[in-house]
């Protein structure tokens, strides 16, 4: 328990606290955006964020890893906001806690086997891709010296680190950007311009609504979008962190604390959130490392809005900006263009379809749902070919059956077969296939019963591993129909 305290909170102080200071400021920005698109007050985002960072700090089951007020979850609240004002979405977001707990306590994570690697290389990139065009508006079209800014930004953060590591270069980029605005008099938009910050802390309240079945029936369709975003986004995100820092973490455990996080988050007038992989990819690669960069993060958050708020508000976007290009430029896959021509092209075919999906609709869910859809036909696709071969002799014709008899075979399998037989025994081999389903027994019922109908043979199964003979028993009509045919 002592190592473990001392190996995620203690390990790395020094490069998680100044990680933890980057990732603040990168936060305000975006907590404030994520508000403007929910149709909600600025400050229930930036409360959101320090909420659920300081809880996952304690309770998250990925070390190093952000979670706040998300732009894929502020979409799926714009029309409860909208219709059902703020008491209903707090009410929203303390469900969408307690459905996540109870994803968390009876394991769901494990289903993040199901995601194939196309699907995460795709859900990366697309995620990449909408990084840098959240940023656009901040710079294209605005001044020649937006541009500059941005241009300055990334120059600060690529060159610093090859003469110093001290202090991560986002840090400074911002910092020194910053005082370059503020002193050089320069005409730039700042964080000022997205949305009012007040000085406050969030306060606890329980939400005003009809504690009822009717209330219930307005936010669980929503609470039920939210979860599940925000499980697949934090779940994804804790897989490419794992990949990141080559370590591993409990997905289980992230689930509940994103629960807990979002239940507390409810209580103090928050909008429920997730993991960001954009602040967590600022964050690692700014040193971060250990729970203490999270609790950091939402706590110098919290510094910022209450001691420096009038500094803050005249942070400059560009500078924001060009950390979250640098952001996007990391997170994305450059390899996947390079091994294109190289992996199986259904791979690269489900990787862009994710992309595609993903940046067409602004909702990563979307993405995946689509790319693990498309993984699932083109693997049946890929293991339903099947091969029956005949083999005559003079009294009896064996038909060999090589491959998985599901679904998807079927009907390779009953057009395999010839019913004009004139033998007097017919065997069916199975010894190099398996029977998987329902389907699969329909089919076999269907032959042995044609054939014992169409021809004066007697028919026997014959190879059958141990499971295709029980689902054979459970489920097959021939024996029933006073057929001829025998399994063996």
């Amino acid at each position: 328990m002592f190592n473990k305290l001392k190996t995620e909170w203690f390990g790395n102080v020094k490069g998680d606290i100044l990680s933890g200071i980057v990732v603040a400021l990168a936060l305000i920005p975006e907590a404030i955006a994520f508000s403007i698109i929910a149709g909600v007050d600025p400050m229930v985002g930036l409360h959101a964020s320090f909420c659920i960072a300081v809880v996952m700090a304690f309770v998250g089951g990925r070390p190093a890893m952000i979670s706040a007020a998300t732009g894929a979850m502020a979409l799926l609240m714009v029309t409860l906001v909208k219709e059902h004002g703020m008491e209903y979405l707090w009410a929203t977001t303390i469900l969408t806690g307690v459905i996540q707990l109870l994803f968390g306590i009876f394991k769901i994570a494990r289903f993040m086997k199901f995601i194939p690697r196309s699907v995460m290389v795709g859900f990366v990139n697309a995620l990449a891709i909408l990084i840098f065009m959240a940023q656009v508006p901040h710079f294209v079209g605005i001044s020649t010296m937006t541009y500059v800014f941005v241009a300055l930004t990334l120059v600060i953060i690529y060159v610093l680190p090859r003469f110093t590591k001290a202090v991560p270069s986002p840090l400074v980029a911002i910092v020194v950007m910053t005082i370059v605005a503020i002193f050089g008099g320069f005409n730039l938009r700042t964080v000022g311009d997205l949305g009012e910050i007040t000085k406050s802390l969030p306060v606890f309240s329980i939400p005003n609504v009809p504690w009822n079945m009717e209330t219930l029936s307005i936010i669980f369709p929503t609470a039920l979008g939210l979860s599940i975003v925000g499980l697949t986004e934090s779940l994804l995100t804790a897989s490419i962190v794992d990949d990141m820092t080559d370590t591993s973490s409990n997905k289980n455990q992230e689930s509940r604390g994103q629960g807990i996080a979002n239940m507390v988050v409810g209580f103090f007038g928050g909008m429920a959130g997730c993991a960001m992989i954009g602040q967590t990819v600022i964050n690692v690669k700014s040193g971060g490392r250990g729970r203490l960069s999270t609790f950091v993060a939402g706590i110098f958050l919290m510094f910022l809005i209450l001691v420096l708020g009038d500094w803050v508000v005249k942070i400059p976007m560009a500078a924001l900006a060009g950390v979250m290009i640098m952001v996007s430029i990391g997170t994305f896959d450059w390899s996947s263009l390079r091994t294109l021509t190289k992996v199986p092209l259904t791979d690269t075919v489900v990787m862009l379809v994710t992309v595609i999906t993903v940046v067409a609709t602004h909702d990563l869910s979307k993405g995946v749902i689509a790319g693990v859809i498309l993984s699932a036909v083109f693997f049946a696709a890929k293991i339903s070919k099947l091969d029956v071969s005949a083999k005559e002799s003079e009294h009896r014709t064996v038909y060999k059956v090589k491959g998985q008899l599901f679904f998807a075979s079927v009907e390779d399998f009953v057009n395999s077969f010839s019913f004009t037989e004139k033998q007097d025994l017919i065997l069916i081999d199975f010894s190099e296939a398996h029977i998987w389903d329902d389907s699969a027994v329909a089919a076999i019922d269907k032959v042995v019963l044609k054939l014992k109908e169409q021809t004066s043979a007697e028919v026997k199964l014959t190879g059958l591993n141990d499971v295709s003979e029980e689902l054979l028993q459970r489920l097959a009509t021939y024996h029933k129909a006073n057929a001829r045919a025998s399994v063996h």
